[in-house]
């Protein structure tokens, strides 16, 4: 019989705090149609807090978004890249592939899985069910860039595994 998994409460702290991050970067730095820091958080969540975790944090970020004005793109673009890269992290602990499954995850899935809720739910005239993936990737891409950067800083000063180790109680 397998034991029944509770609620850690660090990774709740942490998850948090990295949504709220996100939402207040999001919403001083705007670009038209991206949102790079989401994606500049949602490496970090992968890697220290895991998929799960991860997915949380960007759908509390992504909730409050649209609670501000925004769409539900806020969330379909944001969640399934913390998925992807905290599977890839746990399997590989490659920052490198963290950040390509982020720019999948955002680029592609969440670009595609946004269509039907735009044209559907919101009536919005899109051209092609491919019509996000140039918005998205770009963002994704710059975002997870710097997330990557951030990591990577952080694995050559020797702190990044302590930092996960500290988080997820190891």
């Amino acid at each position: 019989m397998k034991a029944k998994r509770s609620l850690d409460p660090k990774k709740l702290v942490v998850t948090a705090l990295l949504a709220g991050l996100a939402y207040v970067l999001n919403s001083f730095v705007h670009f038209p149609a991206m949102a790079p820091f989401q994606h500049f958080v949602d490496v970090i969540a992968a890697v220290l807090l895991g998929p799960w975790y991860g997915f949380a944090s960007a759908l509390i970020c992504g909730i409050l978004r649209m609670m501000s004005g925004r769409t539900i793109q806020a969330v379909t673009g944001a969640i399934f890249g913390p998925i992807l890269g905290g599977l890839v992290y746990r399997k590989t602990h490659n920052l490198y592939l963290v950040f390509a499954a982020e720019v999948f995850g955002t680029g592609v899935i969440g670009a595609l899985s946004s269509y039907p809720f735009m044209k559907y739910l919101y009536g919005v005239d899109l051209p092609h069910w491919y019509y996000f993936v140039p918005f998205y990737t770009p963002a994704a891409i710059v975002g997870a860039g710097m997330g990557l950067a951030l990591l990577l800083v952080l694995q050559k000063a020797g702190v990044l595994q302590q930092m996960v180790h500290r988080i997820n109680g190891q």
